[in-house]
C-alpha cells in the first residue's frame, strides 16, 4: 500500500538560527497525537529531494544516498499503526508491516522509553555497498556521516515544528532490523523517536 504524503513546505515559522538556539534532546512526550503532514516534512528534511537532479535535503559522498527511511508509527493522524518505508522520489510512504512496534522497537533500544512514547520512530538504515562500492573501506565513515546529517536535519526540523526527538544508537542492530523487516543489505543506523514535548 503506497501513501502519498503532503506536499512539504519549504518556510516556516522560526529561522535556522532560532531552531538551532532550540534544540534539544527531547525524551519524554504527551500522549498526543502528531500529524501526518508532520511526519511528511521531517522524512523530508531527512532525505527529501529538492532539485531535478535528484540532489537531496541532506548531503552524501559522491551523491550516492545510502541512506533509507523508516516510520515506525504509531500515533500518527491519519496514518496506521505499523512500519512504513520512506520513497524519496514519489514522497510518499509504502506500508511494511502493520501495527505498532513500538514496544519492541523499546526493548531492542535496551528499553529506551523514549521509544515507546513517542507518537513515531523515524528509523534510518543503510545500504553501505552503495558508497563503498565507489570509496571502498573509507566509505563506511562516509555513511555514517551522511547518517548524521540526516539526524540533524532530523532535529532541526523537529524543533520547526514543535515537536520533540531525540537520536537513539544504542540498540540491537538484529533486533532493530527484524522488527522493521529491513532488507538484507540494510543496516539500522539512528532511532529518533518524535512527538509532541
Amino acid at each position: 500500500m503506497k501513501i502519498v504524503l503532503p506536499e512539504p513546505q519549504r518556510d516556516g515559522r522560526l529561522s535556522l538560527e532560532q531552531c538551532l538556539a532550540r534544540r534539544r534532546s527531547i525524551r519524554h512526550f504527551s500522549r498526543k497525537p502528531i500529524a501526518l503532514r508532520q511526519v511528511s516534512q521531517l522524512l523530508w528534511a531527512a532525505q527529501g529531494i529538492t532539485s531535478p537532479s535528484g540532489y537531496r535535503t541532506a548531503p552524501s559522498a559522491g551523491a550516492l544516498y545510502p541512506l533509507e527511511m523508516y516510520a515506525a508509527a504509531g500515533l500518527v493522524e491519519d496514518l496506521s499503526a505499523g512500519v512504513y518505508h520512506y520513497r524519496p522520489r514519489d514522497h510518499a510512504l509504502v506500508l511494511i508491516r502493520q501495527g505498532d512496534v513500538r514496544p519492541v522497537l523499546t526493548e531492542s533500544a535496551l528499553g529506551q522509553s523514549a521509544v515507546n512514547f513517542g507518537a513515531a520512530t523515524l528509523a534510518i538504515a543503510a545500504v553501505f555497498e552503495r558508497t563503498t562500492g565507489k570509496y571502498g573501506r573509507r566509505g563506511r565513515q562516509y555513511v555514517h556521516l551522511d547518517a548524521g546529517h540526516a539526524a540533524q536535519n532530523i532535529c532541526l526540523q523537529a524543533t520547526a515544528l514543535g515537536l520533540g526527538t531525540v537520536p537513539i544508537g544504542a540498540f540491537h542492530d538484529d533486533m532493530v532490523a527484524k522488527t522493521l523487516h529491513l532488507p538484507g543489505d540494510q543496516v539500522p543506523l539512528y532511532l529518533l523517536p518524535v512527538g509532541m514535548p
